[in-house]
């Protein structure tokens, strides 16, 4: 994976802040970090083709699930590792 620009609660919409960040990125990825409800965003909008998840097996009780309130997703897994408490897991979003 080439150069990152992150992208961390921009102004405006969801979709002026990662045109943004892909100008600012140029031929580079554009990574969008957040928690579920940002993440929910860009996949409603159909604006992630990449997601990775990092899972580490804890119950918080409270908070906004992931994929909530977004319309059936195709995911792909790409890849797997596994690692003392986490589970990296990435998929590529196909529809």
């Amino acid at each position: 994976m080439g150069s990152n620009s992150g992208l961390r609660g921009g102004r405006g919409s969801g979709r002026q802040a990662l045109a943004q960040a892909r100008a600012a990125a140029g031929d580079g990825d554009v990574a969008i970090q957040g928690g579920a409800t940002t993440i929910n965003q860009y996949l409603a909008a159909g604006l992630i083709d990449e997601l990775r998840l990092h899972i580490v097996p804890l119950t918080l009780g409270v908070g906004t699930r992931l994929f909530e309130g977004v319309p059936p997703v195709k995911l792909e897994q790409v890849r797997s590792r596994g690692a003392t408490s986490v589970t990296y897991v990435t998929y590529g979003v196909l529809s």
